[in-house]
């Protein structure tokens, strides 16, 4: 015999549980690692440290590959952020949809002018 304790709970907002809390923790590691890196590299560069200095830093071909997938997982943190906060607390389904439209097109606008500057060096 089933037992009724009420009303069925409804779940609203960002729900997605471990999987966004565990991107969150491994981009902002990655990030955190980045940071240090560059770090690094401007501690021990000789000489003053001007446009040449930061385009030499930034010339190996590895570090514009850190750099790039850096820039990826910042914009994923971003936008599980952004997400998650649009989902809690705007109740409007078109009004969050249009917010969520409009955080994409501004974050794909910043990766390619990130990328755009990280390839010109």
């Amino acid at each position: 015999m089933a037992v009724n304790f009420g009303t069925r709970r409804i779940v609203v907002g960002a729900h997605y549980g471990l999987r966004d809390w565990l991107s969150q923790r491994i981009t902002a590691g990655l990030m955190a690692l980045f940071t240090f890196v560059v770090l690094a590299q401007v501690l021990f560069t000789r000489g003053e440290l001007g446009y040449a200095g930061w385009a030499g830093i930034f010339a190996a071909q590895w570090m514009k590959v850190l750099t790039f997938v850096v820039i990826i997982a910042l914009l994923y943190h971003v936008w599980v952020g952004v997400r998650d906060i649009w989902m809690d607390y705007v109740q409007s389904v078109a009004a969050r949809l249009l917010l969520q439209v409009v955080s994409i097109a501004w974050l794909v606008g910043c990766a390619g002018w990130a990328i755009q500057v990280l390839w010109r060096l």
